[in-house]
């Protein structure tokens, strides 16, 4: 079943990433969507959960009450869920298609499958590195409520978008990349533990991989974001290796 409250008191990213995480850790909450526009949160229960331990997880600095109840049972709204994530994920499409055609056009005369890589791998992380930097306290806040590392040191996640910009330019400059490879390896693949654990709970939760200027939802493609990052790495350090 799913419920709808209105949620007051929240006044930024970070409001709406702690009210998000708060009620996502009530017992019976299967997800939470959080509004700050709107000044809502949309929460999937598995049973009705009274509104005053919702209001006991938030503390005082919010106040909830619920609006209306609405059940989704049939396939067709679940169509439709699914169309909605994919809008929402179309600038995060857009990105990758702006990024891959950028790494081709600088390499297209003399062309190297290697030197695209490098290009690719560079300007992904210049542009990701961009959008985080944004609202790097909101950032921090929606990626340690998936990211492991993020979780066990905060300080961590604010240092994740200087990380991604050091990396970014190091392909693109060409300088210590099998460092730079090393160090994608391990980054990503933190963080893609944390989202494949989050994928398998089921919880509803922002993606941070592009900050808090564009709402992406935690999806499959963030998975597949990740992965093609890492195979991209794994694929150059053998490469380099055997040179």
């Amino acid at each position: 079943m799913t419920h709808t409250y209105k949620v007051l008191g929240m006044t930024c990213g970070g409001c709406r990433q702690s009210v998000t995480e708060k009620l996502s850790k009530v017992l019976g909450v299967l997800s939470a969507e959080v509004s700050l526009q709107d000044e809502s949160a949309e929460l999937k229960m598995k049973h009705q959960v009274p509104t005053t331990e919702l209001q006991e997880a938030l503390g005082a600095k919010y106040a909830i009450t619920e609006i209306t109840e609405k059940r989704i049972f049939s396939s067709t709204s679940e169509t439709t869920q699914e169309k909605s994530k994919l809008l929402q994920l179309k600038p995060l499409f857009l990105i990758f298609l702006f990024i891959t055609g950028a790494a081709v056009l600088l390499n297209y005369k003399l062309w190297d499958v290697g030197e695209a890589m490098f290009d690719f791998m560079g300007l992904f992380y210049i542009v990701f590195s961009f959008f985080k930097l944004l609202d790097l306290k909101g950032f921090s806040e929606s990626f340690r409520m998936y990211d492991p590392l993020a979780k066990l040191a905060p300080v961590y996640g604010w240092l994740y978008p200087f990380i991604e910009l050091a990396l970014g330019l190091m392909f693109l400059m060409r300088f210590q990349t099998t460092i730079a490879l090393i160090a994608t390896l391990v980054i990503l693949g933190i963080t893609t533990i944390g989202v494949t654990r989050t994928l398998l709970s089921k919880k509803s939760i922002q993606c941070a991989c592009l900050g808090t200027a564009l709402k992406l939802p935690m999806t499959q493609a963030t998975f597949i974001e990740n992965s093609i990052m890492i195979v991209m790495a794994l694929a150059m350090l053998i490469k380099t290796s055997a040179l």
